[in-house]
């Protein structure tokens, strides 16, 4: 399979914030912003136990939507701060559809669209 028939995804991602970004003509073309994904978090709770159900479920209810906007994946690229970007590679891997895709990471801070589209470019060229 040729570099330019992978499908290829880039994703900026912290606890709050996605950016997917993805090929114009899904396996070729330039890169360009897919979409934009929010996780509101938690609201406040007094039970402790109850309170981390709760952020798993929208944690993973976030992944499910930007997962969503990446169809058929071969290759993704995953950047952003904290431990979410971790996490979202280990819910990739536990998902039968998702479990043989290439992925790479790495840490960077928050980036506008622009920026986010050349990093993950780089990424793949």
């Amino acid at each position: 399979m040729s570099q330019k028939n992978k499908k290829q995804f880039g994703v900026w991602i912290d606890t709050h914030h996605a950016t997917i970004i993805g090929r114009e003509d899904v396996d070729s073309g330039q890169f360009k912003v897919l979409g934009h994904v929010k996780n509101n978090g938690a609201d406040g709770n007094s039970n402790e136990n109850a309170a981390h159900n709760q952020e798993n479920t929208l944690r993973n209810k976030y992944f499910k939507e930007i997962t969503a906007l990446m169809q058929n994946v071969d290759e993704l690229h995953v950047t952003g701060t904290g431990i979410t970007q971790e996490q979202f590679i280990n819910y990739l891997a536990e998902t039968p559809q998702y479990k043989n895709v290439k992925t790479s990471e790495c840490t960077s801070n928050k980036m506008s669209d622009e920026e986010t589209i050349a990093h993950i470019a780089k990424e793949f060229n």
